[in-house]
């Protein structure tokens, strides 16, 4: 492994807070000097920023340049995408304005998966808990500016583990789940790189309900959030539906079928961005 330097010149609509706190990595944390580390497949990587410029720092095998441009979706024309959006009405333009600096992270499908099957009836907090568990109990060690950090597991690190492996990591009632479709991965029931080349969204998202542990917000979180990034898929949480309820809906009892039917028909082929926008919108201004 080595370490690696390099100075990103800030682009525009991409800010470090909106895009690690918006719901859709649980690897990154914040230090006391106000700089990001996470770790990204085999590396562990460190970002500071001035007003000018993101100095990132990492070690790993991957070149770093690549690597940013790639994981941080920096070939994606952002600022066209909220403008489009901007147009529909005035509630995309405040979340919009809000949420300026989110960009969709194109995360390892296979962490994806197994990070979103976690995250089920969980809160943030707990799912990074379990997830470090996991990596610490069966992924790479890397020591990086002082510090021990841990590579999330491959299916075949994890193709000794048992249900109670699991279940003693605090996985809880995900634990079977997280067996079963690591043992369907291993059988090669599921083939990513076909998962990648294949244009059709609902095939590859019926494909996802296959997995154990994967439902319809689960299969549009991976959809949106891996490297697949399919940016049509909507992902309905309880935050979702009902910020979609006050702004357009406004019905006693949530129907998740009107509110895929309104998104579609007011978000079209940028409806997960817009969900990522309205999301982190409303949550942080309840918050606050």
């Amino acid at each position: 492994m080595k370490k690696q330097e390099y100075i990103l010149e800030k682009p525009s609509c991409f800010e470090l807070k909106d895009t690690f706190t918006c719901g859709q990595c649980f690897r990154w944390h914040k230090n006391e000097d106000n700089s990001y580390t996470g770790v990204v497949r085999q590396n562990v990587i460190n970002i500071k920023e001035d007003e000018k410029n993101y100095y990132i720092t990492s070690i790993g095998n991957e070149d770093i340049k690549k690597l940013t441009n790639q994981y941080f979706d920096l070939e994606r024309d952002y600022e066209k995408l909220q403008n489009k959006l901007s147009e529909i009405d005035e509630n995309m333009k405040k979340s919009i304005q809000y949420g300026k600096g989110i960009r969709l992270l194109n995360q390892d499908l296979w962490e994806t998966i197994i990070s979103f099957i976690i995250s089920a009836n969980n809160n943030i907090p707990r799912i990074q808990k379990i997830i470090q568990r996991l990596s610490q109990t069966y992924g790479n060690k890397i020591e990086f500016e002082g510090k021990t950090y841990y590579t999330f597991p491959l299916p075949e690190d994890l193709k000794n583990a048992t249900i109670q492996d699991f279940r003693n990591l605090g996985l809880g009632f995900r634990d079977k789940r997280i067996y079963e479709t690591t043992n369907m991965i291993l059988e090669n029931k599921i083939n990513f790189e076909e998962l990648h080349k294949n244009p059709n969204t609902k095939e590859i998202r019926e494909t996802l309900l296959t997995l154990s542990g994967v439902g319809p917000k689960v299969a549009d979180c991976i959809l949106l959030f891996s490297t697949l990034k399919r940016l049509e898929v909507f992902p309905i949480d309880v935050w979702v539906s009902r910020v979609m309820n006050e702004l357009y809906l406004h019905e006693t009892k949530v129907n998740k079928t009107k509110i895929e039917a309104i998104a579609q028909q007011k978000f079209g082929d940028l409806a997960g961005l817009a969900q990522q926008y309205l999301f982190y919108w409303r949550r942080e201004e309840e918050r606050s």
